[in-house]
């Protein structure tokens, strides 16, 4: 039997487990969604960057919403997981037009999504938030509405550990009195500052993963609930038809292909029904 949307929204919700961590390698395509979901994903997480990448846009709120909704829909489409969407600050002026994109990322058949306070003050994020919920609720969907604080991503406010981790700490509290499920902070590996937020606040808590930060497993040990790959799959992919094209067009080598996945196999994922 095929789940509907408020089925995968409650299986979704059912997976952030602080010291369990959900592992997510983000998707920006379809293609990369159904290769995420065949090597075992419980579901999948799209990144706006590769998104916008993808269809030819820089990130940073430059994405039409119409190009973002299309995508989230085909890849919803496309996976029998539930899928949560990045659409970066809301993909518009104000609460109003947050309120009309997540409607539209609930019409793609998402169950969740990550909005990103950026630069914005804590309280536009809230009032972001809070029509985000509403929009959801109305909809009876349970829906996983994740907030990202950039503090550290960014390197925002004041410098000093203690005082940025505060901020961190009160921004999240005000977006979860906004309504958030989740708390998103990209740009810190440091354990000790993990385990305070972990400790601290209210919902799950979702890092961020790059090279050298800790492990999985020792992330969920400091009560992390979910992990992301940002966009580091799609920079990844793109760097090796980066490297495919320098070894080509330089020594006319084809070592590079080495490793791909091979083409009936990665046809097979795309021909497969959902």
């Amino acid at each position: 039997m095929t789940a509907t949307q408020s089925d995968k929204a409650h299986l979704f919700r059912s997976l952030h487990t602080p010291g369990e961590p959900l592992a997510l390698a983000n998707a920006w395509d379809v293609a990369s969604a159904r290769v995420i979901e065949a090597a075992g994903a419980p579901a999948i997480a799209t990144t706006s960057a590769g998104v916008a990448w993808s269809l030819g846009s820089p990130d940073g709120d430059a994405l039409a919403r119409e190009r973002a909704l299309d995508l989230i829909s085909r890849i919803a489409a496309a996976v029998a997981v539930p899928v949560t969407a990045d659409i970066e600050g809301g993909y518009g002026q104000g609460a109003a037009d947050v309120a009309e994109t997540v409607n539209g990322v609930l019409a793609a058949g998402a169950v969740g999504v990550n909005i990103e306070d950026g630069t914005r003050p804590s309280e536009e994020l809230a009032r972001r938030l809070a029509a985000a919920r509403q929009t959801a609720d109305r909809a009876g969907v349970d829906f996983f509405l994740n907030a990202r604080i950039d503090t550290y991503l960014r390197a925002l406010g004041d410098p000093d550990p203690d005082v940025r981790l505060q901020d961190t700490l009160d921004r999240a509290r005000t977006y979860v009195d906004a309504g958030a499920d989740g708390v998103f902070v990209p740009g810190v590996t440091d354990s000790a500052t993990i385990k305070a937020l972990a400790g601290d606040i209210a919902v799950p808590l979702n890092v961020m993963a790059r090279p050298g930060a800790p492990t999985v497993a020792e992330l969920g040990a400091l009560g992390v609930a979910r992990v992301s790959l940002g966009s580091g799959v799609a920079q990844a992919a793109y760097a090796a038809a980066r490297r495919a094209a320098q070894e080509l067009t330089t020594t006319g080598a084809y070592g590079s292909l080495t490793g791909g996945i091979a083409f009936p196999e990665l046809n097979a994922l795309l021909a497969e029904p959902r």
